[in-house]
């Protein structure tokens, strides 16, 4: 992989707009199943967690992926909880502003601002993540997010 991705804010804005409707284990399944089809069809190294209301719905390691991936996983569904934002979103504006989440009261080490998670909304309320680690977080948003157009087009 040669070029990494970029993301405007107003791209990532757009993720925080839409709203799923009825959304549990049997959508977080079909959500998980499209990440890993887009994981497979790029040969990507990647882990891809999909969370609702608290709870592992669907997890799935491909490539060279592992336990090593898990703190990633959980600490950047954190940041997306907790901001109710894409975690790479948080990190630019962060970025932007010269703050971390230390500036918020939060443990860097339970909350990741890394790209790769990206908040459900069901009834205008975050529901729960679809998150994505193990390559360049840009490259781990560009799937969450790719895997969340796809499960909407179907």
């Amino acid at each position: 992989m040669t070029d990494l991705p970029d993301f405007t804010i107003e791209e990532l804005e757009e993720l925080t707009r839409i709203d799923l409707g009825l959304f549990g284990n049997e959508e977080a399944v079909d959500l998980g199943l499209s990440a890993v089809e887009v994981i497979t069809e790029r040969e990507l190294n990647l882990s891809v967690d999909v969370v609702v209301r608290d709870d592992l719905a669907f997890r799935a390691r491909l490539g060279s992926t592992g336990p090593d991936n898990d703190p990633w996983l959980q600490g950047k569904a954190a940041v997306a909880r907790h901001f109710e934002e894409p975690s790479l979103l948080v990190r630019r504006r962060l970025e932007a502003s010269g703050q971390s989440v230390q500036d918020f009261g939060l443990n860097p080490d339970v909350y990741r601002a890394h790209g790769g998670s990206i908040p459900l909304r069901a009834g205008g309320l975050v529901i729960g993540t679809i998150t994505v680690s193990g390559e360049p977080d840009v490259v781990d948003h560009e799937v969450a997010a790719e895997a969340l157009r796809r499960f909407l087009d179907r």
